[in-house]
């Protein structure tokens, strides 16, 4: 079934006068481009349930990232002195935690408003009793990084712009700038554990 866009492009086209008076190679290539332009403008228009999905794909394997690295801190946690702990839990684990929230909330209510299925996110597998408390701090600081590599392929793509989503595109902005700082502060951590 032909959308209004294509419709009106179609019989726009049709009634384009033929400056010749004649059927000429030039006036049906002219045209078919009108006809192909406006069927183009009318797909991107409507987004579709594929580009939708494409996105709560990426937003749930960046979450299950997240989900890596606050395994990774809370295993980190219970290994360190007091006042480390409490440091890697402000620093660290909250902002993870606030970020893990956020994207959980973005992916269920974006699917939500689509119309789609909301994704079961698999919980993070527990760490091997082996790591030391860096090993732990720099397996989270990489899972934290590839969720914010995931959502920033993502917001490069250019899809969340796409959909039309606005609450969508700001909860993406949100969980990458809630990430952003976690390298460095656990690079801060990193120097005085252990001391």
């Amino acid at each position: 079934m032909a959308t209004t866009a294509e419709t009106q492009g179609t019989s726009l086209v049709r009634h384009l006068p033929n400056p010749c008076g004649q059927s000429s190679p030039n006036h049906h290539a002219i045209a078919a481009r009108a006809r192909i332009r406006s069927a183009n403008l009318a797909a991107m228009a409507q987004p579709t349930d594929e580009a939708r999905q494409e996105i709560l794909d990426a937003i749930a394997e960046a979450t299950d990232q997240i989900g890596t690295a606050l395994a990774l801190l809370s295993e980190a946690y219970e290994r360190l002195d007091e006042q480390s702990a409490d440091r890697l839990e402000q620093d660290l684990f909250q902002p993870v935690q606030t970020a893990y929230g956020r994207a959980r909330r973005t992916h269920s209510e974006f699917a939500a408003r689509c119309g789609l299925p909301s994704q079961t996110l698999t919980p993070a597998p527990l760490p091997a009793p082996s790591q030391s408390v860096r090993d732990l701090l720099v397996g989270a600081v990489e899972a934290a990084a590839k969720a914010d590599t995931a959502l920033a392929t993502l917001q490069d793509s250019m899809l969340p712009v796409e959909v039309g989503d606005p609450e969508l595109r700001a909860g993406l902005s949100e969980v990458r700038r809630l990430l952003g700082d976690v390298p460095a502060r656990a690079q801060a951590l990193q120097r005085t554990v252990g001391r």
